[in-house]
């Protein structure tokens, strides 16, 4: 899967043109402020200009701070400087990590595809440690490919190939329970979402346990949503509704970038990984709308829409997470359109009772530029889960209408109920395209969440 080039950012600043930072007080003087006049170029907020040589080659590069240089601004760097190496000029110590990191996230390109792969724009950033920035990136590059990936080449044996990559890099043991033997082995809800896909596409349910034998470290448990492509089963999408849910296992790439960062960072956790990786797809042995799906926690759903199944099938892993008793638990999901209804595209509704992690983890967002919105779980909602037939229903009832909040409700039923829990109903995709944000897959909530974990337990 992705591999960032090794030396996108180096300290070595030899041979690196300037890019100089304009905006606020500064002024450009002689050939340059001709240059800049000649082309329009103010200062503004984002604002790029190349500097010609007398061999009409480049010589630097103008960038408009407006009033202020924000760090996270660079992402957009990387996609408009033409190939070679760059330096930063009048940017140092924190804003220069920052925007070491911002311009490496905006180096992603999705060329799997492309017959001629395009050659990038390196950094150099003396002083600065590079290699925890490019894991980071490296993670989130991680996470867009593996949502950008077509669902015929990111089946749940795909996702299960790379968490068995991750594992044995990180020295973790890893289980997968696969196809008929996930009702054996008590996962009736992900089988029953799972089962109508061809066999080399059966559901599967995956779980890696690292540092598991340090009984003194906290456990954290992450869970992530993976639904290689959803039709919708019997209830089908509309054509619209259905050209992008390759994205639909968007959760469960996240949790698996995120697990790659603790490991590799080393954080003093015992980490436990559950994902759940199926297709909603449509055959004769399909789950239909009216049937009444048993689930690891012994509750019972009335199956209203079979186009709610991500929910299902959390809700087995989430209890399998339970047994496990975590101190602390994530899960992200591609679970709702109604989070977009709510606050689009690029603001991921953050779910928690706990008020530590939420202030913890809005903290962590804004420090870092990932951010997400605290929604409430409001319990005036819940009757709205109740079913005639069964424990649960998982379409809630119209009148409650707040669809991403009735959701996280019915995740909360299922969540462990030891230390704190938070959901993200993240949304994994830029639907426009813009210089560092190619429309395409989108790592949301990630950096912030490995940035709160940073904070609470690193040694």
């Amino acid at each position: 899967m992705s591999v960032l080039h090794p030396d996108l950012l180096i300290a070595d600043v030899t041979g690196a043109l300037p890019v100089r930072v304009v905006g606020g007080d500064q002024a450009l003087s002689g050939a340059e402020a001709a240059w800049a006049v000649a082309n329009d170029f103010t200062g503004k907020a984002g604002q790029f200009l190349l500097l010609p040589g007398a061999d009409g080659a480049p010589v630097g590069a103008l960038f408009g701070a407006g009033d202020r240089f924000e760090p996270l601004s660079a992402r957009a760097l990387s996609a408009k400087l033409p190939a070679g190496l760059w330096r930063l000029d009048g940017v140092e110590g924190e804003a220069a990590s920052q925007a070491a990191l911002a311009f490496a996230l905006g180096a992603y390109r999705f060329d799997r595809y492309k017959s001629w792969p395009a050659s990038g724009a390196r950094l150099a950033v003396p002083g600065v440690d590079v290699q925890p920035l490019l894991d980071i990136a490296a993670a989130c590059a991680l996470t867009r490919e593996m949502v950008d990936t077509p669902a015929a080449d990111m089946g749940p044996l795909q996702i299960e190939t790379i968490a068995r990559e991750i594992a044995e890099s990180a020295g973790a043991a890893i289980t997968v329970i696969t196809g008929d033997a996930l009702l054996e082995e008590n996962y009736p809800s992900v089988h029953a979402v799972g089962r109508a896909a061809v066999p080399h596409r059966a559901p599967r349910v995956i779980e890696i346990g690292w540092n598991l034998d340090q009984t003194d470290l906290p456990l954290v448990a992450l869970v992530g949503k993976g639904v290689v492509f959803d039709t919708g089963g019997l209830d089908l999408k509309p054509a619209a509704g259905m050209r992008n849910m390759k994205k639909d296992m968007g959760g469960s790439a996240h949790v698996l970038g995120l697990a790659r960062l603790i490991t590799q960072a080393g954080l003093p956790v015992r980490l436990v990984v559950l994902v759940a990786a199926v297709e909603n797809a449509v055959s004769g042995d399909a789950f239909r709308p009216g049937d009444v799906l048993h689930t690891r926690k012994g509750l019972t759903i009335e199956v209203g829409n079979t186009d709610a199944e991500g929910r299902l099938i959390l809700a087995d892993v989430l209890t399998r997470a339970a047994e496990h008793q975590p101190d602390l638990t994530l899960d992200f999901a591609t679970l709702t359109g109604a989070a977009r209804m709510a606050l689009g595209p690029e603001l991921p509704p953050l779910y928690t009772d706990d008020e530590a992690l939420a202030a913890d983890m809005l903290s962590a967002a804004a420090a870092v530029g990932d951010p997400l919105w605290r929604m409430p779980l409001w319990p005036g909602y819940k009757p709205a889960l109740e079913a005639e037939i069964a424990d649960l229903r998982n379409d809630p009832a119209a009148w409650a209408q707040a669809g991403s909040v009735t959701a996280a409700l019915f995740l909360q039923k299922f969540a462990p109920e030891t230390g704190a829990w938070a959901h993200m109903d993240i949304f994994a995709w830029n639907p426009r395209a813009r210089p560092g944000w190619p429309e395409g897959g989108e790592a949301q909530g990630l950096r912030a969440s490995f940035e709160m974990l940073k904070r609470r337990f690193a040694a």
